[in-house]
């Protein structure tokens, strides 16, 4: 009971429409500064590209919170569930690392430099499968510990 009342008043509970409203406020910023790039791009095409990476941070510091409460609440189930919460912060490392990588990758896709994109890209799963190697030897183990005779 307890629980359930606590997750209504949650992040995934903000009341109805709330995240309705919130993607249209996104994609509103996110049109207008391609309308508006579209139309400096002309005049100005270091103006405009400085424009869509303003816009781009913009949206991700608006989507912060969110992440902040998606990250608390998986901390909040891996606790209920007696998970060892180094592998919990180890794979929402990954998520984030996943996430900055393709972000960067993108931004230096807009401004037309898709060699160096794909280095982020290359970059960031190296680091992914890096920081994955942990758990991955836990999974291992615990396999070859459920095979009998081993």
């Amino acid at each position: 009971m307890i629980y359930s009342k606590r997750l209504n008043q949650s992040f995934f509970f903000k009341g109805k429409g709330a995240f309705l409203i919130e993607i249209i406020q996104i994609v509103g910023l996110g049109l207008i500064a391609t309308f508006l790039a579209l139309i400096v791009k002309e005049q100005k095409p270091t103006f405009a590209f400085m424009l869509v990476v303003f816009v781009g941070c913009v949206i991700f510091l608006f989507l912060i919170d969110q992440v902040y409460e998606i990250v608390r609440m998986v901390e909040r189930i891996a606790l209920n569930a007696n998970v060892n919460l180094i592998y919990v912060e180890t794979i929402l490392k990954i998520i984030g690392i996943a996430y900055i990588a393709e972000f960067g990758a993108q931004i230096t896709k807009d401004a037309g430099q898709g060699a160096i994109a794909s280095k982020i890209e290359l970059g960031g799963k190296i680091l992914i499968l890096t920081m994955a190697i942990p758990i991955l030897t836990v999974i291992i183990e615990t396999v070859l510990g459920m095979i009998p005779g081993t």
